[in-house]
């Protein structure tokens, strides 16, 4: 379904830094459609009406809303590894968690607000690197094999978790807790002397994102999960 996860190994030929990643936001762009040739392999839809028959087929989220908002870290260096992880900048999930998440846009919408995207499905062997660099499990999910097969890891592996963030209509982040991949107390859902703006904002997200099926973790106010993740297996495919 996806091309060849070669590209994506490409990364660890850089060195691997660790640090806390750069806090100055992307400007607010959508990002471009993909060619029709580079995105044959993706499901093509513009409605949740017209989904895929199968529920554990991955789609793009711009194949349900093309002007959804794209700031995906790990296809560029502004990131906690400093380096490109993604070959490509894309938001793949199960068909269902897509649908679920254009529902929250849609919610917000009619707010004044939009989604900011930071990250969608990850390749297993992405999430073995990520723990190279942060083996914290309150950041990162331990990864595990079994006889050379995924056996434990990140929802993210499974297509079914999202990290994201708001923006208003015209497409202006919005002033969040912290930026993305914070791995400090301040990031905490529960953390202390968070601004009144922030912490509003992210109550707005929190809102729209429980009220379609998605649940948040502790140590990190932008990482949701889908209620139904248990029904994806772990994938290591490219992007």
């Amino acid at each position: 379904m996806f091309p060849s996860k070669c590209l994506l190994w490409c990364f660890l030929l850089a060195c691997c830094e660790s640090g806390s990643a750069s806090k100055t936001p992307t400007p607010a762009v959508p990002v471009p459609l993909a060619s029709s040739d580079a995105r044959a392999s993706a499901q093509e839809f513009t409605s949740v009406d017209a989904a895929p028959t199968d529920p554990k087929a991955f789609v793009d989220i711009q194949d349900l809303d093309p002007e959804i908002l794209l700031d995906m870290r790990y296809a560029g260096t502004n990131n906690f590894a400093h380096k490109i992880v993604y070959p490509k900048s894309r938001c793949l999930l199960r068909a269902p968690v897509a649908e679920a998440l254009l529902r929250v846009q849609n919610r917000l919408r009619a707010e004044g607000l939009q989604l900011w995207i930071w990250d969608c499905y990850r390749p297993f062997h992405v999430q073995e690197e990520f723990w190279k660099l942060v083996p914290d499990s309150r950041y990162v999910a331990k990864p595990a094999r079994n006889n050379g097969k995924p056996f434990r890891g990140s929802k993210h592996n499974r297509g079914a978790a999202v990290d994201l963030s708001l923006a208003d209509a015209s497409g202006k982040q919005l002033t969040m807790p912290t930026d993305h991949d914070d791995f400090s107390e301040r990031a905490h859902r529960d953390a202390k002397g968070t601004p009144a703006k922030a912490a509003a904002h992210a109550q707005s997200l929190d809102t729209a994102m429980r009220a379609e099926g998605f649940e948040g973790i502790q140590s990190e106010w932008w990482h949701y999960d889908y209620a139904g993740w248990k029904e994806y297996p772990l994938s290591d495919e490219g992007l």
